[in-house]
């Protein structure tokens, strides 16, 4: 059975439906939709930051990418002063 929720929206977040809305047919479209984008940003946030922390803890890799540093310095041009 779907899930009703009843809020109070202050006025920012008035403002922020009325964005949301803005194409929609409905509040409750809007909301939905926000809900899932919204969703969508936090599980790609959450699967960026293990990334990084699994990159983090890779040895070989952070070895590899210290070496590419050093190459590039090598071969970079001194700034000037």
């Amino acid at each position: 059975m779907p899930r009703s929720l009843h809020v109070r929206l202050d006025d920012s977040s008035a403002a922020a439906l009325s964005v949301v809305r803005a194409g929609e047919t409905s509040d409750s479209a809007a909301v939905r939709t926000a809900l899932r984008e919204t969703a969508a940003r936090r599980r790609a946030r959450s699967s960026i930051a293990a990334e990084v922390e699994r990159l983090a803890a890779d040895q070989a890799d952070r070895a590899a990418c210290a070496r590419v540093m050093a190459d590039m310095d090598a071969v970079a041009a001194d700034w000037p002063e």
